[in-house]
């Protein structure tokens, strides 16, 4: 079986705007319709979404779509932002120990559910742990880095942490993720927030199963960079339209 859970607390300061983040709209939908969407169409029977900031607002907002997709719904309040990990962690009794559970953002509605579908299938023929959906660009900045030794996966560095070396490779993890659910299950208490900024990173759970040794993991590459592009500001909002009415 295959869950979702959508990442939705965020504010989204650089939205210049009180709203959350991701009840702002793309072609008339909010943009967490696209990810639920997505979600839908690679066999997500429920979609659990992480909300914080305007949480009422954002419930509102999913619960209409989820009416409109056919899909059941659930939330998990992460009350304070303190990393992807901590957020994912909130959502633990919905991942529960079955089947598969699939990370996305609500900010991200470039995504297809053909390349989720892909992402699964890639999964389930490696017989992985973890799948990382990983991309190439020309201008990684800013994103972590997929470190490979002859093709193979090595682990994800997070921009910040990389060395002058790893800045240069142009793989790039998109934040999105397939895991078993009994392995992100068994893991998520096990990530630190030992960092700069003291928050919980959900790619430290690849190092910490490859380290552990309790299962396989691996990134894919999808060739469409423009679906993981996120939403940050007004700008890049016009610029996510204009490619969603290209695809029309």
């Amino acid at each position: 079986m295959l869950k979702a859970v959508i990442l939705a607390a965020g504010k989204g300061t650089r939205m210049k705007s009180d709203l959350p983040k991701v009840v702002h709209t793309a072609l008339g939908k909010p943009l967490v319709y696209y990810a639920m969407k997505a979600a839908k169409e690679a066999g997500a029977k429920e979609i659990c979404a992480v909300v914080g900031y305007g949480a009422e607002l954002v419930k509102e907002a999913v619960k209409k779509v989820a009416v409109e997709l056919e899909v059941k719904v659930d939330f998990a309040l992460q009350e304070e932002q303190l990393g992807t990990g901590h957020a994912v962690r909130c959502a633990k009794e919905f991942i529960g120990v079955a089947g598969q559970t699939m990370i996305l953002f609500g900010d991200t509605p470039l995504i297809t559910g053909n390349t989720l579908k892909e992402l699964l299938e890639f999964h389930k023929e490696k017989k992985n742990g973890i799948t990382v959906l990983s991309t190439l660009v020309e201008n990684p900045a800013g994103y972590g880095r997929i470190v490979r030794e002859n093709g193979v996966f090595v682990k994800s560095v997070e921009d910040k942490d990389a060395t002058p070396e790893e800045k240069q490779i142009q793989e790039i993890n998109s934040g999105m993720y397939l895991f078993e659910s009994k392995l992100l299950y068994e893991t998520l208490d096990l990530i630190k927030n030992n960092n700069a900024q003291k928050e919980y990173y959900l790619p430290d759970t690849l190092t910490i199963v490859k380290n552990l040794g309790t299962g396989t993991v691996d990134a894919m590459m999808t060739k469409n960079h423009q679906e993981i592009l996120g939403v940050n500001t007004p700008e890049q909002l016009k610029e996510v339209e204009e490619i969603m009415k290209a695809r029309e």
